[in-house]
């Protein structure tokens, strides 16, 4: 499942540094995470969409390395992104 167009557009306004930045890291961790955070509600009640879960394995992966990417170049803004969404406890 894809996120809808107007939830999209509130994740890019909240997380873009202007107007239509969609490219940027903040904005593509909050896009995966939105994603990963739907799939995994799929999974409770499709527990045998192995298919689906590759992609979420995949959507992960692809998350972990823009994180990776931050936190050796700037380290304050992966702090940011991690608190706000809440990804490390």
């Amino acid at each position: 499942m894809a996120v809808a167009k107007d939830r999209k557009a509130q994740i890019v306004k909240d997380h873009g540094k202007h107007e239509g930045d969609t490219g940027s890291p903040e904005v593509q961790v909050a896009l995966l995470t939105e994603n990963i955070n739907e799939l995994t509600s799929h999974f409770q009640s499709h527990p045998k969409d192995h298919a689906g879960r590759r992609g979420l394995l995949k959507m992960v992966g692809q998350r972990r390395n823009l994180l990776n990417y931050l936190n050796e170049s700037s380290l304050e803004r992966y702090r940011d992104i991690i608190q706000k969404l809440g990804l490390r406890k």
